[in-house]
């Protein structure tokens, strides 16, 4: 039986760029937490924050669900990130560009289908709360 996955995903850095870290919580169809991690990537943007935070997600999807997969639905609260990932925005940075490229080769390795969409900030309290808790147990 294929299964959905939930998505939860934020980045942020303090100054930009600045001391910066990601938080993702993982969620099956019922609501069940899969996963939830937050950790410290050094110095930053908040756009490469969040690219960071998706990519480590995929990662983990790809490295730990050991079923199929029917749909992986992201929730982000970055207007810019959920719209380059749609194919709304063009990527005129460099750096963002080879996140995305990132991002969609390890779409690949995940099988059903993805699809990025924008909450407000509020909705994405336990993964900015990941974000901030990395922030502030991490020595810069």
């Amino acid at each position: 039986m294929k299964k959905k996955i939930f998505v939860f995903a934020d980045g942020g850095a303090r100054g930009n760029p600045g001391p910066a870290a990601i938080g993702v919580v993982v969620k099956d169809e019922e609501g069940r937490v899969l996963t939830q991690f937050g950790k410290s990537i050094g110095e930053t943007t908040n756009n490469v924050a969040e690219y960071k935070a998706v990519i480590e997600a995929l990662n983990w999807i790809v490295s730990s669900i050991k079923y199929q997969v029917l749909s992986i639905n992201f929730f982000l609260d970055s207007k810019l990130i959920v719209n380059q990932l749609n194919g709304y925005y063009k990527i005129k940075n460099g750096n963002l560009r080879n996140l995305i490229i990132e991002v969609r080769k390890l779409e690949q390795g995940v099988g059903g289908n993805i699809s990025y969409r924008l909450i407000p900030r509020g909705k994405n309290r336990p993964a900015d709360f990941l974000v901030n808790q990395a922030l502030d147990t991490k020595k810069f």
